[in-house]
């Protein structure tokens, strides 16, 4: 691996082999989604517990002071929304030379695998890992499935994430399930978990996140289960005990229970 490429991924993922990725790209189909109408003040007070932020260039511009950032993974991927016909008919909006502009540690955007626009994405994929690899750039994967959410099982998300990493992804970002294990032995490049099933609790949070890094998981890519959470900050403390600290779903909502009474005194 070129120096600057092993770089940027010694950026990503920390010393231990795990990361914690913040997004906060949601607005980029969904607009002013519900607690991050306003960038800002949505990511200030987490920033210090990312490993790196998922981003768009416009709220990476609007929303971060570059003297106090965390490695960036850039949004390039859009061009549908939430009121369109297919959320799955994206395109790449942002050029090679805007990241490189933006000194990011890495580049990202979403597939489609099954749907109409299958071979587009794909292709929109290689593409962009050709830019990639040509300036050190890596590309992470994410392995999206629009409004279809039953295809939340693993051996969609096995296929899916296998294929990213044929065509040269180095990081795929993928949906945790039951038998997240076949997900991630399948998948020859690190696994990071997007969000799992819709759950009422943050326990069960800290469970899908513990099981997902028991069964081969580098770590996480969570943003609504932490910033749409009452108590964002020691949402994502807990969360990060689990990824860092080898801490147990237990563990982690006594972490939770404590900074959330301190934070309500």
């Amino acid at each position: 691996m070129e120096w600057g490429m092993a770089n940027r991924m010694a950026q990503l993922i920390q010393a231990d082999g795990h990361c914690l990725f913040l997004p906060v790209d949601h607005g980029y189909f969904q607009g002013p989604t519900k607690k991050l109408e306003e960038p800002r003040k949505t990511i200030e007070p987490l920033l210090p517990y990312a490993d790196a932020l998922f981003i768009t260039r416009g709220v990476l511009r609007s929303s971060v002071d570059p003297d106090n950032a965390k490695p960036i993974i850039l949004r390039v991927s859009g061009g549908a929304s939430m009121v369109g016909k297919d959320l799955a008919n994206e395109g790449i909006t942002t050029s090679i030379e805007e990241a490189i502009r933006l000194n990011v540690a890495a580049i990202g955007l979403s597939v489609f695998v099954g749907s109409d626009y299958e071979r587009e994405s794909l292709l929109n994929l290689s593409k962009l890992v050709d830019e990639g690899e040509k300036y050190g750039i890596p590309v992470m994967a994410v392995t999206a499935v629009g409004k279809e959410l039953e295809k939340r099982d693993a051996r969609y998300l096995a296929l899916a994430s296998r294929i990213a990493a044929e065509l040269g992804a180095r990081v795929v970002k993928t949906y945790w399930c039951e038998d997240f294990e076949k997900v991630a032995t399948g998948c020859p490049v690190p696994v990071v978990m997007a969000g799992g099933p819709q759950v009422d609790t943050e326990l069960e949070v800290f469970e899908f996140v513990y099981d997902g890094m028991q069964k081969g998981a580098i770590g996480v890519n969570l943003g609504r289960n932490i910033w749409q959470n009452d108590f964002p900050v020691a949402m994502i403390k807990a969360i990060r005990a689990i990824i860092h600290e080898k801490a147990s779903p237990k563990e982690a909502q006594e972490l939770y229970d404590s900074i959330k009474s301190k934070e309500t005194r």
